[in-house]
């Protein structure tokens, strides 16, 4: 049992004092604001400047995940808001009630991507509700409006995640000075 405690050694399990848990909740965050609804926010940005087939091709990606976000929601969006619900209440009770800072960890990092994919859908919603993205065989909404929309998706998932990063850091910061700071080989 003496490589169970090197690995743990090694491996600080306290989530708030490990230099991979901030890595990960940067890489998570990144990569959430860079893809917009699916769609690499380059790509929208080439659509904006150059207009043409970038514009043509960016109605197309559009509106293929527009119409996969709001199939998935509604065959089995019931079933996902359940089961989302039943783990968010046990990982918040494990991790705040009981004090498991894993549990509190991953809660911070996923609870906010909720939000996120709720907006995702509302996002989605709307552009269907506008006629859609467009492509090569329907108008769809004009490409200034499209533009607007997945500007406004991306600001509101950098602000959740800007308030997501700040209330996790102050945790983290809590329940590392409650433990007794930083563990590993430096604490």
């Amino acid at each position: 049992m003496d490589w169970y405690l090197t690995v743990f050694e090694v491996i600080d399990m306290r989530s708030f004092s490990n230099l991979w848990y901030w890595i990960g909740l940067a890489v998570l965050w990144s990569s959430a604001s860079h893809w917009v609804l699916g769609v690499p926010y380059d790509l929208i940005q080439r659509a904006r400047r150059s207009g043409g087939q970038a514009v043509e091709d960016l109605q197309d990606i559009v509106r293929i995940n527009c119409n996969r976000i709001l199939f998935i929601a509604e065959v089995s969006g019931l079933i996902v808001a359940w089961t989302g619900t039943m783990v968010f209440t046990l990982m918040f009770m494990v991790g705040f009630w009981y004090g498991n800072q894993f549990a509190q960890a991953v809660f911070l990092m996923l609870f906010p991507m909720s939000l996120v994919g709720l907006l995702s859908i509302w996002t989605a919603r709307r552009i269907a509700a506008e006629g859609g993205a467009g492509g090569r065989d329907a108008p769809g909404i004009p490409a200034a409006r499209l533009f607007a929309r997945l500007r406004l998706h991306r600001t509101l998932t950098q602000v959740v995640g800007m308030v997501s990063i700040f209330v996790t850091a102050m945790w983290g910061m809590a329940q590392n000075m409650a433990t007794g700071g930083v563990g590993g080989p430096f604490g």
